[in-house]
């Protein structure tokens, strides 16, 4: 059994990094360079599928949020090509289009709308309005908005005779699919549109998925049940999280308090106390298949819900982060076998290399959860579409480290970060948490749960008063480092999820030492 060798608990900038590197080379180059959608390692390791309706929006979103995070200098070329395939799955109609069936050489049209992407589709559009100032995109986007005005909102589902008989657009069947996994998904990025632009249309649609979605889903008891949101976990965090960013934009309380009410309960039947989210809520098994995006979603809500005036998610992003996204990123490859391919099929190629920074379907102990063999999906998977989501959540914990505004200057999470005003080196990767503030302004720095507010102690600075979870230097100096010297306590705990726990060690937020019953690809040496 493996214990992988490069396992990150601490840099949230290197681990964007790399990501951005795995979505630069997920292009299928026997498919005009189309974006791949699948990809293993075990039992054979293969990227597969073109998906040009779905992975544009997740990879432009992700990609260029980092760049706008962390000032990245990406490759413009990359850039286009996930531009091209973007504006070719709105070749047909003002909608995020796929081809059906599997192509070569960029053939076929796309034309069969799976309402799942419509959250995939806005995303490419408005990264490239936002960050590239696509006029194309713009209109594209009005384009989209005003179809689904007029062939969507008045029924609140899709006229799927008149959308079809107007239009070259087939409508795939969605089966039990349910508003949550379709339209619901939009939210966030029409919001993200809207703020980019000001384009009204855009907030009034998401408004209108809004009404529905906490009218018959986020219920005010703040429950969860699968019957009613569907299985497919990930519709359901994001469209979470895109209410919360909706409720942000808006200033809207109550809509804030139903997000924060399904945090606190409903959440809780797909996640556990470091934020591994089952991938599939329906399946009765013990088989713990996570998926990364899901916590990428929660620890995103988590961050709206600390700026919203309570502290304490901050906390719970920070944990999420260290003890579980940041680990679950394929970094140490060593152990990918490169498959047999004497017909030169370009998803063979170099697969260790080009997925490298990718992220999965993790356990939280590592990339093989335990019964895995044995369940519906026997592989070990590291779906192109998963990278450019987590990448997203990344992008926005980097931005979230440190903030100022008019109250002064806040440390929100014990990260190393830096901007114009402030300078952190946290405890984690230095001998103590120490901060410098370039700029006039009251420091406020989060104090972790853990921390009793009395035990430590300030180095550079007077002592600081305790109010609403940090702690507080009204003046302090500028240009110099403050130290706050406390001990990262080594604690245990137990991550529950439905019948199953796991027992773990913690030092601080990170995790030191996990069960992992004996599976391969480890995080973290065992428990015991």
């Amino acid at each position: 059994m493996v214990q992988l060798r490069d396992v990150n608990t601490a840099d949230i900038g290197d681990a964007i990094r790399l990501g951005c590197q795995a979505m630069s080379r997920a292009f299928n180059a026997d498919d005009a360079d189309m974006p791949y959608g699948g990809a293993q390692v075990r039992p054979e390791a293969f990227l597969s599928g073109s998906m040009e309706g779905h992975m544009p929006g997740r990879l432009l979103n992700g990609m260029l949020a980092a760049e706008d995070a962390m000032g990245l200098d990406l490759d413009e070329e990359v850039i286009d090509k996930h531009a091209r395939a973007a504006f070719f799955s709105y070749s047909r109609a003002p909608l995020p289009l796929q081809r059906i069936g599997q192509h070569t050489n960029g053939e076929g049209d796309p034309i069969e709308l799976q309402e799942h992407n419509l959250r995939e589709g806005f995303h490419a559009l408005y990264a490239l309005i936002a960050f590239r100032k696509s006029e194309r995109a713009m209109e594209l986007a009005a384009a989209s908005i005003e179809l689904l005005f007029n062939y969507w909102v008045p029924n609140e589902q899709w006229d799927r005779v008149r959308l079809e008989r107007d239009t070259s657009v087939r409508l795939r069947d969605i089966g039990e699919g349910t508003f949550i996994q379709g339209p619901a998904r939009a939210i966030g990025p029409l919001v993200k549109l809207y703020q980019a632009t000001g384009h009204q249309p855009a907030l009034d649609l998401a408004t209108a998925l809004k009404d529905k979605a906490v009218r018959e889903f986020f219920l005010n008891d703040g429950s969860f049940a699968t019957e009613r949101f569907g299985s497919h976990v990930h519709s359901t965090t994001c469209a979470m999280s895109s209410l919360a960013q909706l409720a942000e934009c808006t200033g809207d309380a109550e809509l804030m308090e139903r997000v924060k009410r399904f945090y606190d309960g409903g959440l809780w039947d797909l996640r556990d106390q470091i934020g591994w989210s089952i991938e599939v809520s329906s399946r009765p098994t013990l088989c713990r298949r996570g998926e990364a995006n899901n916590t990428g979603d929660i620890i995103e809500t988590a961050l709206i819900l600390g700026r919203w005036g309570c502290p304490e998610y901050y906390a719970d992003a920070e944990c999420m982060l260290r003890s579980h996204l940041l680990p679950s990123q394929l970094r140490d490859v060593s152990f990918i076998v490169e498959p047999d391919n004497p017909e030169g099929v370009d998803g063979k190629r170099e697969v260790a290399h080009r997925l490298r920074g990718g992220f999965g379907f993790p356990a939280p102990y590592g990339h093989e959860p335990l019964g895995i063999w044995q369940s519906n999906k026997p592989r070990i998977g590291f779906n192109i579409d998963i990278v450019g989501g987590s990448v997203g959540s990344l992008a926005a914990a980097y931005k979230a480290v440190v903030r100022s505004d008019g109250a002064g200057h806040w440390v929100d999470m014990l990260f190393d970060g830096e901007t114009d005003a402030l300078a952190v080196q946290s405890p984690y990767t230095h001998p103590r948490l120490a901060v410098k503030v370039k700029q006039p302004g009251a420091l406020h720095v989060r104090l972790p749960p853990w921390l009793d507010g009395e035990r430590f102690n300030v180095e550079g600075a007077e002592r600081p008063i305790l109010r609403d979870g940090y702690a507080v230097i009204e003046n302090p100096p500028v240009g110099y480092w403050i130290g706050f010297a406390f001990d990262l306590p080594v604690h245990e705990t137990t991550l529950t999820w439905r019948d199953s726990a796991i027992r773990a060690r913690m030092r601080g937020d990170e995790v030191v030492a996990m069960d992992n019953f004996g599976t391969d690809l480890t995080f973290f040496p065992p428990f015991d």
